[in-house]
């Protein structure tokens, strides 16, 4: 089976983007880490699929499968390249465009400097709606990691993020409590776990677990949940700037009740054909 693909990047957040509007597309979650593959397939941390509207007043539909081959809700870095990728491929002639996803409807828009901002949502708080476990919906709160506590604030931006904040990123834990984050037993579905380094009111540092991927080196969804906690926390004030290790977002938030709003780069690297 050929399948034609384009790589594409956010923050060297990368991707596979796969046409299921012209193409069928339906691939098992084997063929779905060949393709995440860095040495035996194309290699990236996700692999999206524009397929087209299942409901009334959207323009697409978008899914996002982690490099271990399961579904996965949200992916913002992914949104930026989405639409970008449509209005490249000729799928649309429109640079804002609504998007229906597992978590609900986004609306990415391709800004006339090149730069791509896409209304990412509400930020959720409820435990049960992270899904946490919790009896309390406290904005910050003890995770038992290994021998020591935590102290977190769990949110979900349409994906599950835990975010704790640290003195330096650099020497943050991420490779060793990232994991037992992730697969802590208080987030059923399983959870990205952001580290947070404030630099000042308006800018931050940023290292992100993330689910079924590893440490990526951006995470869109990351970065809101980052800012959006660091705000709830009363240590920032909206808009954000956020460094990553592949580059700089920006984030603003308006508070409690409003959506979230992220800019940034979304670059395509090559397109190619496989044979699977």
């Amino acid at each position: 089976m050929k399948l034609k693909f384009s790589k594409m990047h956010g923050l060297g957040n990368d991707f596979v983007v796969l046409d299921g509007v012209r193409q069928s597309v339906a691939l098992t979650p084997e063929q779905l880490r060949h393709l995440a593959d860095r040495h035996f397939g194309v290699g990236c941390d996700q692999i999206l699929l524009v397929e087209p509207a299942q409901q009334p007043g959207v323009d697409f539909r978008y899914r996002i499968f982690n490099a271990d081959g399961g579904e996965v809700e949200q992916c913002g870095n992914g949104a930026r390249c989405f639409v970008r990728f449509v209005h490249e491929q000729g799928l649309t002639g429109k640079t804002e465009i609504r998007v229906e996803t597992m978590s609900g409807v986004i609306a990415p828009k391709l800004e006339a400097n090149g730069l791509v901002t896409v209304d990412m949502g509400v930020p959720v708080f409820e435990p049960e709606r992270i899904p946490f476990v919790s009896p309390v919906a406290d904005v910050v709160q003890p995770l038992q990691v290994g021998d020591r506590a935590v102290m977190i604030t769990a949110v979900s931006m349409g994906n599950p993020h835990a975010v704790q904040v640290v003195a330096d990123t650099e020497r943050a834990p991420v490779a060793q409590e990232g994991p037992q984050i992730e697969s802590h037993p208080r987030f059923p579905q399983r959870v990205n776990a952001g580290f947070m380094q404030v630099l000042d009111r308006h800018a931050i540092r940023l290292r992100v677990f993330e689910r079924g991927a590893g440490e990526t080196l951006a995470c869109g969804t990351g970065a809101c949940a980052a800012v959006v906690a660091g705000i709830a926390r009363g240590l920032l004030d909206s808009p954000v700037r956020v460094e990553t290790r592949g580059g700089e977002l920006n984030i603003a938030w308006g508070g409690p009740g409003t959506p979230v709003l992220m800019t940034g780069p979304a670059v395509t690297v090559f397109s190619s054909e496989i044979d699977l």
